[in-house]
Order: structure tokens, then sequence, then C-alpha cells
């Protein structure tokens, strides 16, 4: 039998144990923080780029972002317009959000603008970085900035390459652009010295006006053209323009090479670009290092991976035999 003075020292220590848990409990839960919800405002300035937000959703998901529990996504779309660009990303700098994702370079440009003076960081996806300004090095972009580059000289060239040996009797190609754009200089540069190589004559068509009507498009392209190839830039992604170039290329059985749209009825033999979808999801992973403490300054910018897409019955329309090669290089093959 235990004695008065055991019981009288037990009861207490006892007390005091569940106290000490109690306090030590209520400390915990007061001291805990809230995990921290990101909110993050996008801005699409180009119907074409727009499935990127699905690559990066995607891609932040997988990486442990659950959409209304620690991450909310404000989504806006714009037909290119600076003044509501400028009025989507000034709401955004006022709401303080924890990123800001754009694309592509025109939009991205002003992001950076409109971020100036303060520490919200700009993601941009599909933008052009040569002579844009946009960073101050791929390895070191500084600021606010980093992101997925637009690498418009390569793919450029690529198409260039694919086009002659796709189609070896070209000696002709016309190339449609916009004059002033950026990474324009720097493209045509890159093909000239690839055509001079290649024994093939580049017929450069310099267009002020993005909205070129077909009319216009129909006095610069006759049947002296061998091919046809959009290199990076606003022509390749504004429905006018390219339809109009579609169709001058089924009316002359030109082959056309784009970007990467293929979806059957295109009219293009080929398309080498950047995959949207893929694009987001590189985008997202540069995201994640920001919102780890990484300062996002830097962050290296990254280039979009290019793919590869042949349509066949353009290609036998046309008559070209497609090479073994680049039926087993091609990342899609439109039967």
């Amino acid at each position: 039998m235990k004695s008065i003075k055991s019981i009288r020292v037990g009861i207490p220590c006892k007390v005091f144990i569940v106290i000490g848990i109690f306090i030590a409990s209520f400390s915990f839960t007061q001291c805990a923080k809230k995990p921290k919800v990101y909110k993050v405002g996008v801005l699409c300035g180009l119907d074409f780029f727009c499935n990127i937000v699905d690559g990066f959703k995607t891609k932040m998901t997988e990486l442990g972002y659950v959409e209304g529990k620690n991450i909310i996504y404000d989504v806006h779309q714009t037909a290119f317009n600076p003044i509501e660009v400028k009025s989507i990303l000034n709401q955004f700098v006022a709401e303080k959000v924890d990123l800001i994702f754009t694309f592509p370079t025109e939009v991205s440009l002003l992001a950076k603008k409109a971020v100036e003076g303060t520490d919200i960081p700009v993601l941009f996806a599909d933008s052009f970085i040569e002579n844009t300004g946009l960073v101050n090095s791929v390895r070191n972009p500084g600021g606010n900035m980093t992101g997925v580059r637009y690498p418009g000289v390569e793919i450029a060239v690529k198409r260039f390459q694919i086009m002659i040996e796709l189609a070896p009797k070209t000696k002709r190609i016309w190339i449609c652009y916009q004059p002033n754009y950026p990474s324009i200089e720097n493209q045509l540069d890159e093909l000239r010295k690839a055509s001079e190589k290649a024994g093939v004559q580049l017929m450069l068509e310099p267009f002020e006006e993005i909205q070129t009507n077909l009319h216009a498009f129909e006095k610069k392209v006759d049947s002296r053209q061998d091919a046809i190839i959009m290199i990076p830039g606003s022509l390749n992604n504004l429905p006018s323009p390219r339809s109009a170039i579609v169709k001058l290329a089924a009316d002359h059985r030109i082959p056309f090479g784009s970007s990467l749209t293929l979806k059957g009825d295109s009219g293009a033999l080929f398309g080498f670009g950047p995959d949207q979808i893929e694009v987001g999801k590189q985008s997202a992973i540069l995201a994640d290092k920001i919102f780890t403490g990484t300062p996002t300054g830097a962050i290296p910018v990254v280039s979009a991976e290019n793919f590869l897409e042949i349509d066949l019955h353009i290609a036998k329309d046309l008559g070209i035999p497609v090479p073994e090669g680049y039926l087993k290089m091609a990342d899609k093959l439109v039967r």
C-alpha cells in the first residue's frame, strides 16, 4: 500500500505533465505558420501562345502546387493591346502578386517595365531576348527577370535546312518578315550565311504592316519560288497573314514550312518550333525555383525545346518523298 506521502507527490507530478503537454501543444499551434498560398498573375498576349498556361499548371501540380490550395492563378488573355496589357500588369503590381508570368515578347517587355521599383518577379516564356533588353544575359538575366527564351535564330536556320533537305531541288526560298521586329535581323543574318553555303537564293520580302491582305501577298508570290518558309515573328501567329500565305502556297503548289501548328489542315509541309505545352512545363520548373528562394535574376534563362511535325498528306500531294531519317526524327507525323 502506497504511503500518503507518495500519493501527495504523485498527483501533482501527473498534473504537471498534462499541463506541460498542453502548453507545448498550444505553443506549437500558435507558432506554426499557415502554409503559403502563392498568387500568380498570368498574361497571354496572343491566342497562339495560350496553351502555355495548361502546360504550366500541369507541371506546377506535379511539383506540389495545388490550385486553390497553395496556389492561385489569375489568368488574363488579350489579343495584343498595349493599353489593356498595361492595365492588367498594373493590377498585378497593385495586388502584389508573388509572380507575374507573361508571354510572348511584347507583353514580357511591358511587364519588365511595370515591376520597376518593386520586388515582384517576372517569369517570361516564348520571348525573344536578343536585341530586346529583356535580360542582361542568359546566365545572369538580372533584376526581377528570368524565363524561357524563344530561340528565333536557331528555329529560322533549322526551318531553312529542313526545307532544302525535304525538297532538295529548292533553289529559291521566299521569306516574308516584319521589319524592326525583335531578333529579325539576327535571323536574316544567319539565314544569309546558310543560304550562301547551300547555294540557295533567299527572296526576302518585308511587310511594314502586319495585317497585310491577301491581294498584297499575291503580288509578291508566283511560280518563281520553289519554297516558302515563315521565320519567327508576329506574321507567324496572326491569323490573317498566315492564312494568306497558306492559301498562296496551296494555289501555287509550293512547299511551305512554318511553326508548330499542324493539325492536318494547316497547309504546311512541316512545322518546326516549340510546343507550347512543353514551354509551360519548362516555365513551371523556373517558377518553383523562384518560390523556393532562388533570386529571380540569378536563375539562368533556358531555351524552349523544339519539335518537328511533318504532314505526309501535303508531302504526297506535292510529290515530295520524305526521307526515312525524317520519318524517324519527326515528333509527329500527320497521316
